[in-house]
């Protein structure tokens, strides 16, 4: 739970758009969510630029917050993209990794662990997507850091929404396996782990449309 009074609504309101309490493209209204959360239209503001930043809202200027109706297309091309990228991030990471890279890397894997015994849907989603920018910063990359945390961002809210707690652990696991394959210093199972995974993940999230919890609230 964050601490913090933007946190906190930005958490809630991350909730709420994964339940479809708030539906792709629904106008969020800052006074009314003001008089919600019982606190400053500021802070609301914040909170829903924070969402932006992370694609769950879509900002427009002149008419205000809507939440993101993702596309299950912008998905498929996203990993696309990663599947070219981190085959490289991997074979590069692998040829400079050091003990302490590799501890900092299972260091995140534990905070995956907790997430997901927590249940936190949100935190889990960020976490594991974060893996994979947290290998370029450890490689002292910070353009293709950067480039990645777009990427993931961009298929952000389609992830929390199709991704089960099921395929979230199996991608955890995966995570696991690419970080002992570099540690026993085997590129190859490296490279073709993470390749697996990229495509494990983007087949679980494009299985379905529209996503249960959308499905079943359609009357």
């Amino acid at each position: 739970m964050n601490s913090t009074p933007t946190g906190f609504i930005v958490e809630s309101l991350t909730r709420a758009i994964v339940e479809h309490s708030l539906q792709p493209g629904e106008k969020l209204v800052e006074q009314k969510l003001a008089d919600q959360f019982g606190v400053s239209r500021t802070l609301i503001r914040q909170a829903l630029f924070k969402l932006s930043q992370n694609r769950l809202v879509r900002m427009v200027p002149a008419r205000g917050a809507f939440v993101s109706a993702p596309s299950v297309t912008e998905a498929q091309q996203v990993f696309a993209v990663r599947r070219i990228l981190e085959a490289g991030m991997t074979r590069s990471f692998m040829r400079q990794a050091t003990a302490a890279q590799i501890k900092a890397l299972k260091s995140h894997i534990a905070k995956e662990t907790a997430a997901l015994q927590r249940g936190d849907v949100a935190m889990r989603t960020t976490l594991l997507g974060n893996f994979h920018v947290r290998m370029a910063e450890l490689m002292g990359n910070e353009v293709l850091a950067s480039l990645l945390n777009d990427l993931i961002s961009r298929c952000a809210l389609i992830t929390l929404m199709y991704q089960s707690s099921a395929d979230a652990a199996h991608s955890h696991d995966e995570h696991a396996q690419i970080v002992a394959a570099i540690e026993a210093g085997d590129e190859a199972r490296a490279i073709a782990l993470m390749d697996a995974h990229l495509q494990h993940v983007e087949e679980a999230l494009t299985l379905q449309t529209p996503p249960p919890l959308a499905k079943a609230s359609a009357r």
